[in-house]
C-alpha cells in the first residue's frame, strides 16, 4: 500500500476553502496520513507554494508551513491545530514567524504543495529552521515522501 497524505476538506488538485486562507479564518486544514514505510520514526511537513508571486512567472517558492519531528505513531492533524503533538518541532515560513499562514496569492490561482516525509531518524533540535536548513537536515533520512497539492485563488 502506498504513502497516502489526504485531507476532508478538499480533493488532490481540487480547491482549497477559503477559510484555510488570508481570506477566512487562516486555520491549518486537516490532513491525514497513512500506510507510512517500515522503519519510519520521524515525519516532516512542508507547505509551499511554487507559482509565487504570480503563477504566469513564477519567481520563487513561498513557504507556509513547516514541521518536523512528529512522532512516528501519528496519523493527523486536526484543523487549526493549536497544540501540536508532543516532540513535534516547528520551522520559520516566509513570514519569518513559526506555525501555519494559509493561501493569500496576489494574483492568478495558485498550487499549495503540502508534502510529507517519512524520515528514518528524528532530527536532531534545529531551533526555528528554514526550508533549506530543514531539507538538508533531512537528507539521506527520506525514506517515504507523499505530497497533496490544492489550489486557491482570490475572488477580488
Amino acid at each position: 500500500m502506498a504513502f497516502i497524505l489526504s485531507s476532508p476538506a478538499f480533493p488532490h488538485h481540487g480547491k482549497i476553502p477559503a477559510k484555510y486562507t488570508c481570506d477566512g479564518d487562516d486555520v491549518s486544514p486537516p490532513l491525514t496520513w497513512s500506510n507510512p514505510p517500515r522503519g519510519t520514526q520521524s515525519f516532516a511537513l512542508i507547505v509551499d507554494d511554487p507559482d509565487a508571486p504570480d503563477p504566469r512567472a513564477p519567481k520563487m517558492t513561498w513557504v507556509h508551513w513547516l514541521l518536523y519531528n512528529l512522532p512516528p505513531d501519528s496519523t493527523e492533524l486536526p484543523e487549526g491545530i493549536t497544540q501540536l503533538p508532543a516532540g513535534t518541532k516547528e520551522g520559520v515560513n516566509d513570514w519569518k514567524r513559526t506555525g501555519y499562514g494559509g493561501p493569500c496569492p496576489p494574483i492568478g490561482e495558485h498550487r499549495y504543495f503540502f508534502k510529507l516525509y517519512a524520515l528514518d531518524t528524528v532530527l536532531p533540535d534545529l531551533g526555528h529552521p528554514t526550508k533549506r536548513q530543514l531539507e538538508q537536515a533531512m537528507e539521506k533520512h527520506v525514506l517515504a515522501e507523499t505530497t497533496l497539492i490544492g489550489t486557491y485563488s482570490r475572488s477580488r
